[in-house]
């Protein structure tokens, strides 16, 4: 895993970085597909709003539940992001050292750090996501790529992968180029297909 950065500070880079993508979607793209199997952009960005509350939640030591229905965004999805991406940076600072290791019910001894870059990992994919969605540029911050994919290397087993009338969260890995750009192979990797 890369360890140059404090992974708080890379969290807020990736947070940053989907966020200028939000601000550049216009109103009228709301509606388009995403690669990101049935949602349309303002599905995932109603996702995103609402993940970044679940994501919050456990960087205080809390369970998220995903199941919950995600509620539509009230006001602009630009300040809900915002308001949400702060939130979550001022949580994982409050929350101290995240060097060392810990248990994770089901998965074990794992990084302290674990969680933070799950959430980089989200972040960035789905900023990719509404990239591509809406026309805007897929060349994205190196580091942040680097980081999402060498977590979800190491984490997304078979088994998380399916259908999504299995329940399955990811789909199948998609065959990218190993030339292709670094965020297209992230994507690729979490089942979305580059276009």
């Amino acid at each position: 895993m890369p360890v140059n950065s404090d992974p708080v500070t890379l969290l807020s880079r990736a947070l940053d970085q989907t966020g200028a993508i939000i601000v550049g979607i216009r109103e009228d793209q709301h509606q388009l597909p995403t690669p990101c199997r049935s949602w349309d952009v303002s599905e995932l960005l109603a996702h995103l709003v609402h993940g970044l509350g679940a994501f919050t939640e456990r960087a205080s030591g809390g369970t998220p539940s995903w199941n919950d229905p995600i509620a539509a965004v009230e006001g602009s999805y630009v300040e809900a992001y915002r308001t949400g991406s702060a939130a979550l940076i001022r949580t994982w600072r409050a929350a101290g050292d995240l060097s060392g290791t810990t248990e994770i019910p089901g998965m074990g001894e794992v990084a302290k750090r674990f969680p933070v870059d799950q959430q980089i990992a989200e972040i960035a994919v789905h900023g990719w996501d509404l990239a591509v969605a809406t026309g805007q540029s897929r060349d994205l911050d190196p580091e942040i790529g680097d980081t999402a994919i060498t977590w979800a290397r190491a984490t997304l087993a078979p088994g998380f992968r399916g259908s999504e009338d299995e329940g399955k969260v990811f789909g199948p890995e998609v065959d990218v180029p190993d030339d292709a750009l670094l965020y297209d192979r992230l994507a690729g990797f979490f089942g979305h297909r580059p276009t």
